[in-house]
């Protein structure tokens, strides 16, 4: 199916295998090559063909299908194209689960970090659009290793008015309450979460509660919320602790109530609140998917999964997620609920572009290699790029989406480096919309962590950090203690205390990786470009 295009080797091989998922934290156990397939030189980038002649185009350009350049492959390929080629990702989770496990005090499992999650859970202060489509920035800086670069793709919505007018929201909260959920910072976090998200949203907006755990049970149908705010607490608080986790069962009432309750003109939406650890009824991966994507299909009801709890099923949500057209969220404090339920939620209900992708050309003459920083559950093949029955991902007001390349040029390069396009379909029209960027090579002539680049470094600290903990190295990164004393300098100029979390995350990945006994195969931090 036109989905699968977008997702990752190692969730196809585990759909083929009707992996279950009762009770599981992750899916866990792929190598990294498996996990990275761009991984097809020893020094970490897609190894490049030789320049082109003088005649020869300078960047990938559209042509018969002689001439396109080969879409990319998960493989090592004879003729690697220069065409890197996504969808859309603001998905959130990976870094605040990774957050609270280190916090906890573990390392977290490889299989759970996705680096453009970390990335995109800091907000770079791109131009925003007048209108509601994207603006496109490409920016870039020297790494320090020889002739690699850091190349930044940076996409960014128009902000939500929230005085304005925007479609009212139709939203089913399907709740966990089994047995897992009585932990602090599980059932009590949502139930503080649905309470602000009820004072938050607009008298027009409809709400739904669904709760289950060995069975689902509606607790409240859909009722707007001008004259059923105190229906909507009261249902809230009614919410208990029970047995074991029925996940199909959850999603099977809650989208039978969304569609229900389906509103036209309206954002219609499943909110997931659940530490998706699933140990009852149907848990097989093939069936809940299944029943999300015809829901999709059918009513157009997307889905955003917040993800609780210490330990937490990260990769049955974010699948989950991306089968919905959704997002995911983890939230393990109130000030995060905050963020997720007040700042957030009501913005993801004005969509500005539906099946949004990414494709970035990097010019021949002046790049040799390259490589994309994560989005490997992403990737869509470079043919689909204006295919629009290939699905994409969905963007709400005021997201910005960062995507981040190490790139090696070759000697003396000079002159362009990289396009990035931007394609979208209205989410009125449904008419496809297109907007690009470019880099040169002077723009990254300076080096990365030279005065001025605080937005740029922030991205490349949370990316490097990424890479490092999911067992990778990159071009001119450094070593954890030094991407923490990079990440004190910002939060000293800036004041920002997310930043000084992220700080404080990195110190506690170095302190937990140089404690730990050295494993068998386990990975440790050298940097194969010094």
């Amino acid at each position: 199916m036109n989905r699968a295009h977008r997702r990752s080797g190692v969730l196809a091989a585990a759909l083929a295998a009707g992996l279950l998922l009762g009770g599981c934290a992750g899916a866990g156990g792929a190598d990294e090559a498996s996990r990275d397939h761009r991984k097809t030189a020893p020094d970490g980038g897609r190894t490049a063909a030789p320049a082109p002649s003088a005649a020869a185009p300078s960047a990938p350009s559209e042509g018969s299908a002689t001439d396109r350049p080969e879409g990319e492959q998960r493989a090592p390929s004879a003729a690697p194209d220069y065409l890197s080629t996504f969808a859309l990702d603001v998905d959130t989770a990976s870094y605040g689960y990774a957050r609270r496990t280190l916090a906890d005090g573990r390392l977290p499992d490889p299989s759970t970090v996705r680096p453009e999650e970390f990335v995109n859970s800091f907000r770079p202060d791109y131009p925003r659009p007048a209108d509601d489509g994207f603006s496109v920035t490409v920016d870039g800086a020297a790494t320090g290793a020889e002739g690699w670069s850091l190349v930044r793709v940076g996409l960014a919505t128009r902000a939500a008015d929230r005085a304005g007018e925007r479609p009212p929201a139709a939203l089913t909260f399907v709740v966990d309450v089994s047995g897992s959920m009585g932990e602090p910072g599980r059932l009590d976090l949502v139930q503080h979460s649905l309470r602000l998200a009820a004072d938050e949203l607009r008298d027009d907006d409809s709400v739904a509660v669904v709760a289950f755990s060995h069975e689902a049970e509606t607790v409240l149908p859909m009722t707007r919320l001008g004259e059923g705010r105190e229906r909507v607490r009261k249902a809230v608080d009614s919410l208990a602790v029970r047995s074991s986790t029925n996940l199909e069962a959850g999603l099977r009432t809650g989208y039978d109530v969304a569609a229900e309750g389906r509103r036209e003109g309206a954002t219609n939406r499943v909110v997931l609140l659940s530490d998706a650890l699933a140990n009852s009824g149907e848990t097989s991966a093939d069936a809940l998917l299944a029943r999300i994507d015809e829901q999709r299909r059918e009513h157009g009801i997307t889905l955003f999964g917040v993800g609780v709890g210490s330990d937490y099923g990260d990769a049955l949500m974010e699948r989950l997620a991306d089968e919905g057209d959704g997002q995911t969220a983890y939230v393990s404090t109130q000030e995060q609920a905050r963020k997720v339920f007040v700042d957030q939620l009501p913005a993801q209900v004005e969509l500005r572009a539906r099946d949004a992708k990414a494709q970035v050309a990097f010019d021949r003459a002046t790049v040799e290699r390259f490589r994309l920083i994560g989005y490997e559950n992403r990737e869509v093949a470079d043919e689909d790029f204006r295919n629009d029955r290939v699905d994409g991902g969905e963007v709400g007001a005021g997201h910005t989406v960062t995507a981040l390349y190490v790139v090696k040029t070759r000697p003396g390069a000079s002159g362009r480096i990289a396009t990035a396009t931007v394609r979208w379909l209205d989410p009125d029209s449904r008419s496809p919309q297109e907007r690009s960027g470019t880099v040169e090579a002077a723009a990254l002539r300076a080096g990365l962590w030279d005065a001025g680049h605080d937005s740029l470094q922030l991205s490349a600290i949370s990316a490097y950090f990424a890479e490092q903990l999911r067992g990778g190295s990159l071009p001119g990164a450094p070593r954890l203690g030094e991407l923490a004393a990079h990440a004190d300098a910002i939060r000293g100029r800036s004041g920002s205390a997310v930043v000084g979390e992220l700080a404080d995350a990195v110190r506690q990945a170095d302190r937990l990786i140089g404690e730990r006994p050295a494993k068998e195969g386990e990975f440790r931090y050298s940097d194969p470009y010094a």
